[in-house]
């Protein structure tokens, strides 16, 4: 029973306060996608972080989880918002979707600036880590990471096998491989002192290329997200706006 003096809502307010709601149901699952995305990113890929000198891959991953909780937050403020028919809460929730919605832009700006520099990072330094940190004393994680590097993506070396010949851990004079035992298609000890392409990946190419577009595809991912959530941050903003005006001043 409604109160005495309190007028009912208007069909187009009930329908604008359940859309924002569903809204705010797909808002909170994009940010526990973005979510997914930053944990899975950190834990899955972090091996290739110690192969940069940049702070790019595990900056952004730390950024996709922040973004994903501030989303979850945010969403969960609406909802409290549009339930309760609060204008001073909409208010709130109104300033953080403009205020992730400029964020995006920003950080789509400097995830295609920064990714032109590491880009030219990797065909600098990759080659130069590869020859002088791999096996050596200290540089676990360099030689774990080319190890996986070399498995995953089926390749060996930084442009092709042949720049193994510098490398200081092949030129010692106790190891006996020509390439390290990653190339081999069939892993085993040993392995890589044959480096016929029967046995190692020879023509499939070297691991710049291959890293390079596994990193453009996580930002194609990153940003297909992006402009996902943007556009329902844009409706979601409309939403809002037109909620609030059709509220009555209330007492709160």
């Amino acid at each position: 029973m409604e109160a005495q003096g309190e007028k009912p809502l208007s069909c187009g307010t009930i329908c604008l306060k359940y859309l924002l709601f569903l809204f705010n149901i797909l808002f909170w699952l994009a940010g526990g996608a973005v979510l997914a995305v930053g944990v899975w990113t950190l834990m899955e890929k972090s091996d290739y972080i110690s192969l940069l000198n940049s702070s790019f891959y595990s900056v952004s991953a730390y950024i996709l989880i922040a973004a994903g909780v501030i989303v979850i937050v945010t969403g969960i403020i609406g909802c409290c918002a549009t339930l309760k028919e609060m204008r001073s809460l909409l208010i709130v929730y109104l300033v953080l979707l403009l205020f992730i919605f400029l964020l995006e832009i920003i950080a789509g700006l400097l995830a295609y600036i920064t990714y032109q520099e590491l880009d030219e990072e990797l065909r600098q330094n990759l080659k130069v880590t590869m020859q002088q940190k791999y096996q050596q004393p200290g540089e676990e994680s360099v030689t774990e990471a080319v190890d996986k590097l070399q498995q995953e993506f089926k390749c060996c070396g930084s442009h092709n096998s042949t720049d193994w010949r510098d490398c200081v851990w092949i030129q010692s004079a106790e190891n006996e491989r020509l390439v390290p035992d990653s190339c081999c298609k069939t892993p085993s000890n040993l392995c890589g002192r044959r480096d016929h392409p029967s046995n190692i990946y020879k023509v499939e190419g070297g691991c710049i290329m291959k890293l390079e577009e596994f990193i453009l595809s996580q930002l194609y991912i990153i940003g297909a997200v992006g402009l996902g959530i943007a556009f329902l941050q844009l409706v979601g903003m409309m939403f809002t706006c037109c909620l609030y005006q059709n509220l009555k001043e209330d007492p709160y």
